[in-house]
């Protein structure tokens, strides 16, 4: 599969986001959002009814509509593919389903040696809807940046360790612990699986993409240097010749932003719990940065909003200052499910007046 050149690739050398994380002075600041194609918008609720969050994730046509909500209401500088992280895991074959008010729950935990060698592996094909679905967005979007993604190696770990979403990561930092090899060799397989997910994508045509690793924070940075880090490295470095920036973000990783860099994105996101202008000495430079506003912060009225934009933006410019290649606006993590759209539609107004 060719991932440098594909036909579909669209010219977008004016889209700010990605003039933004190239170094280049973007028309304006770029923003978009974690979770914009959610649950926060009434079109996307009025257009999910009766309809389970996997099966959504397989219909072309309606990924692509739930795409392109958020960017038709607020005007946001990037569409982020509708999908889960999960997406792949169930493509493949495992047993899983997404329970709402729960999350992903996995049948049959993934705890032995003998798990992880009857684990399946992905084919391309069996990830057609998503693709089908990006051609579909890239004749609608025009200039705006289309985001794939995929969960990373760790976060889709323990998701199949634990069976389900976890507090304290229990089972899955045992099994680290008592079976390294069991371990690497479950990672190993779940970066085949990333990278088949993504390669799928960009083939397709996305014109960046994005790794979750949304539970690393979870971990020591030793821990996390030893356990996770090589596994994420093998994952960027199979789409390094992509053409495309390559975000990496996970929450509570204030600590492990230097070795999330490492692993070989082009921008690091960053939660709300550090500054930007103080990531970028974590983070180092050469790099973008992505975030970091508190999506509760959207609940507090405008006033609060405003002004904690107007703090992220100036951060952000000192972050550029001290050697970051540039920021783009963001949350911490996801919009919340109560948000109000018309909330989340002003701050993109604000953060492109900055």
């Amino acid at each position: 599969m060719n991932i440098d050149t594909p036909s579909s690739r669209r010219h977008l050398p004016d889209a700010p986001l990605l003039a933004a994380v190239a170094g280049r002075a973007p028309t304006r600041r770029p923003v978009w959002f974690m979770r914009q194609a959610g649950r926060s918008l009434p079109e996307y609720r009025k257009i999910r009814a009766g309809i389970g969050m996997l099966d959504s994730c397989f219909d072309a046509e309606l990924v692509a509509e739930i795409t392109l909500q958020p960017v038709r209401r607020h005007g946001v500088d990037a569409a982020i593919l509708f999908s889960d992280i999960v997406v792949p895991l169930k493509a493949a074959g495992i047993d899983l389903d997404i329970v709402t008010g729960t999350g992903p729950v996995v049948a049959n935990p993934v705890r032995s040696a003998a798990d992880v060698a009857a684990l399946p592996r992905l084919d391309a094909e069996q990830v057609a809807p998503v693709a089908d679905a990006i051609g579909l967005l890239t004749k609608e979007l025009g200039e705006t940046a289309l985001i794939g993604f995929a969960g990373a190696p760790f976060t889709l770990a323990s998701y199949l360790v634990e069976g389900g979403p976890s507090r304290n990561h229990e089972k899955t930092k045992a099994l680290m612990r008592s079976d390294p090899h069991t371990w690497h060799t479950l990672l190993d397989t779940l970066a085949d699986t990333t990278i088949t997910f993504l390669q799928s994508q960009l083939a397709a045509g996305i014109d960046a993409l994005q790794l979750f690793d949304s539970w690393a924070g979870a971990l020591s940075l030793a821990d996390y240097r030893e356990f996770v880090l090589p596994h994420s490295t093998k994952v960027f470095d199979a789409v390094r010749d992509a053409g495309v920036p390559k975000i990496h973000f996970g929450v509570g990783t204030g600590e492990l932003l230097g070795a999330m860099g490492e692993a070989g994105a082009d921008v690091v996101g960053v939660d709300w719990r550090i500054p930007l202008d103080v990531a970028v000495e974590r983070v180092g430079p050469g790099k973008a940065l992505q975030g970091n506003l508190d999506p509760a912060v959207l609940f507090a009225g405008w006033d609060a909003v405003e002004s904690e934009v107007r703090r992220i933006a100036a951060e952000a410019d000192r972050a550029i200052e001290a050697g970051a290649v540039g920021h783009v606006f963001n949350l911490g993590h996801g919009v919340l499910p109560d948000t109000d759209p018309d909330v989340l539609t002003r701050v993109v107004e604000l953060v492109h007046s900055l």
